[in-house]
Formats: structure tokens, C-alpha cells, sequence
């Protein structure tokens, strides 16, 4: 089952498949400048200007990953009439990647994260400030039926569906309500921020383990009026805390699947028959920058899974993607090749 050439037949037919991805998409700003001097304003140093680059970051980056695994993915989002909006369907169009379901707003700017980074000639740059431009007003019900009015339409020729929300107000209830109703007839996962408890049913959930914690606390708190502290330390052994938590998740939401990753300490899988897999890191425990790995994480399950991949081949791809990413720097992504690679040199240890 766990054999590389099993998992060469599941990542050749990536490029056949069709995935639709609703996704809160975000533009990553990446500036770049070197520290030259002190300010004489303020005790502050001064960074010289040297250049700068958007990149699709939050859900677009979960697109931007099957993208570049060769998969034809169709995105669904809200942008605004910006210079970040234009700029991450600028990237998309380069990419090939369908933007017909990418809307562009006037009430809304586009959710921005950018980072300013410096460093020296010959040193690694550093992250110096990070600035977050986030929404200010909900998804106008017209908006919202376009939105609808293309899923509908996209729905009948994907093979699964990924949602990818950062509580910026892209899964609306009707649209909720819309990715539920397409999870009766084909993979429908799911990597929710905030909002797990309100996709029950779905075929696989993706939190990492505080997000899971916080659902399962919300819940027994909304159940039974208290926190339970059975449930408050997911970093104890694996029959301890986190097994209670994905127990706990697996009978209230009743999806196919429960996936929590841990971070350097590898992946949890759950499975509807009462499996539970305990999924060691891939690749060095040190890294390189963690930004973006979950996207990767969703992104290789939306893949793999309507190819025919069993929960444990799809959960163990991710993770070897993800310890790809990882090691390179900022919102990354990786290429088939790459993810074969990475499982030739692990193939050893998960034996």
C-alpha cells in the first residue's frame, strides 16, 4: 500500500484531475531591503529599498499548489479592485489557472499580508514587520449568487472539492450549505481556521492540533456549560489528549476522515472504521519556514484522494509535501518531481 511505486501511479494522474477550491484568497507581499543605518527620526534602522513581489498566499496558495502539481483547479474567491487584486489574477492567468470564479469586489480590498524582510549581502534576510490589510465588509448577497451561479457550474466537471477558509468571509451559509450538498457526491475537504464545527459531513477534515483543540473545547463548552480539562493538552502521549480530541471531533462531525497536523511532530489520521494513524514528520525536524505548509497539506489531500488514494496514502503524501516546503522560504509550493524525491529518501524510514 505504502510502496513508491503506488505513490507514482497516484502522483501521475494528478495532471486528470479537476479541482475546485474555495478559498479566502490572500496576497503575500514580500519587500525586500538591506539595513544600511540608524534613523536619526527614531531608534529604529533604516532598511534601503530592493525590490518587492506578490505571491498567492492564504487559500490562493492552496490553488497555486495544485497548480503546480499539474492538476486544472478552479478557484473561487473574492478580491478587491486593487493593485493586489490585479496582481494575484495576473499571476493565476500566467499560471493557466482558470480565474472566470475569481470576482473582483469595489466594497472590498484585497486581504493582504506583507512582509518586510532584511538582511545583509551575504546573510539569510529576516523578517522585520509584518502588516495585515483585512476585510472591513461581508460578501453582498449579488455577489454571493455569482458565486453560487459558478460553483454550481464548475461542480459538474471537477473530480473534488477543496475549501480552504481564513475566516475572511468567503464560506458565506449559503455557500456552506452548497459545498455540503456537492460532499453527497464527491471529496469535499476541508481546512477551516475557525469554523470547524460547521462542516460536519464533509469527507476530510485538515486542522493542526490548536485548531482542533479549540473546536473540541467550543464544543463540550456549548454541550456541557464547562471546559473538560481531559481535553486541554494535545502534546501528551498518543493515548493521551489528542486522541480524546480526534475521538471527540470524529462522533460529533462524522466525516470520512480527521487529519491534525502536529507540526515536527507529524500528522494524526483518523478514519471512520475506528483506524487511527500516527504519521512521524518528514524530512529534518529543523525548518526553514513553516509559511504556507497546511495549504500544502490540503492541497496534496484535494489531489489525492479522487485519484483513488486511501486516506493513509493521501494523508502520507501531504506529508511528505509538506516537508518539502518547509525548507524552502516564504509561501511556498513543490512540483511532482520534487514530492517523488523527497519520497525516495524517506521511503526507508516509513517502512
Amino acid at each position: 500500500m505504502h510502496s513508491l511505486a503506488n505513490y507514482k501511479k497516484i502522483i501521475d494522474a494528478f495532471p486528470r484531475m479537476k479541482i475546485g477550491v474555495v478559498a479566502d484568497l490572500v496576497a503575500d507581499i514580500y519587500v525586500y531591503g538591506r539595513p544600511f543605518r540608524l534613523s536619526r527620526e527614531a531608534p529604529v534602522i533604516v532598511v534601503r529599498y530592493e525590490g518587492e513581489e506578490t505571491v498567492p498566499g492564504g487559500g490562493a496558495n492552496t490553488v497555486n499548489n495544485i497548480a503546480r502539481l499539474g492538476a486544472k483547479v478552479f478557484p473561487v474567491g473574492v478580491v478587491g479592485e486593487d493593485g493586489p487584486g490585479r496582481q494575484l489574477k495576473g499571476y493565476f492567468e500566467k499560471e493557466g489557472v482558470e480565474t472566470g470564479g475569481i470576482f473582483s469586489s469595489r466594497e472590498r480590498a484585497t486581504v493582504s499580508k506583507t512582509r518586510l524582510l532584511a538582511g545583509d549581502l551575504h546573510a539569510s534576510r529576516r523578517q522585520v514587520v509584518r502588516i495585515d490589510r483585512e476585510i472591513t465588509s461581508t460578501v453582498r448577497p449579488a455577489l454571493e449568487d455569482k458565486i453560487l451561479g459558478y460553483m454550481e457550474e464548475v461542480n459538474r466537471a471537477v473530480n473534488a472539492w477543496v475549501v480552504s477558509d481564513y475566516g475572511y468571509d468567503i464560506v458565506t451559509p449559503r455557500v456552506l450549505e452548497k459545498v455540503k450538498s456537492f460532499a453527497r457526491e464527491k471529496p469535499v475537504v476541508v481546512d477551516s481556521r475557525y469554523r470547524i464545527l460547521d462542516f460536519a459531513g464533509v469527507t476530510i477534515l485538515a486542522p493542526n492540533e490548536q485548531e482542533a483543540e479549540a473546536a473540541s473545547l467550543e464544543m463540550r463548552n456549548s454541550e456541557c456549560g464547562v471546559r473538560n480539562s481531559a481535553l486541554r493538552d494535545p502534546h501528551s502521549e498518543f493515548e493521551g489528549g489528542l486522541l480524546k480530541i480526534g475521538k471527540t471531533l470524529m462522533d460529533r462531525l462524522n466525516p470520512e476522515a480527521l487529519l491534525i497536523t502536529r507540526g515536527n511532530r507529524g500528522m494524526m489520521l483518523f478514519e471512520k472504521s475506528g483506524g487511527v494513524e500516527d504519521i512521524p514528520i518528514s524530512g529534518p525536524n529543523e525548518v526553514t519556514d513553516v509559511t504556507g505548509a497546511g495549504d500544502t497539506v490540503t492541497a496534496l489531500l484535494g489531489l489525492a484522494i479522487p485519484t483513488g488514494a486511501n486516506f493513509s496514502q493521501a494523508a502520507r503524501l501531504s506529508n511528505y509535501a509538506a516537508g518539502v516546503v518547509v525548507m524552502k522560504n516564504g509561501t511556498a509550493t513543490l512540483t511532482r518531481e520534487e514530492l517523488i524525491a523527497a519520497i525516495q529518501k524517506e521511503m526507508p524510514k516509513s517502512k
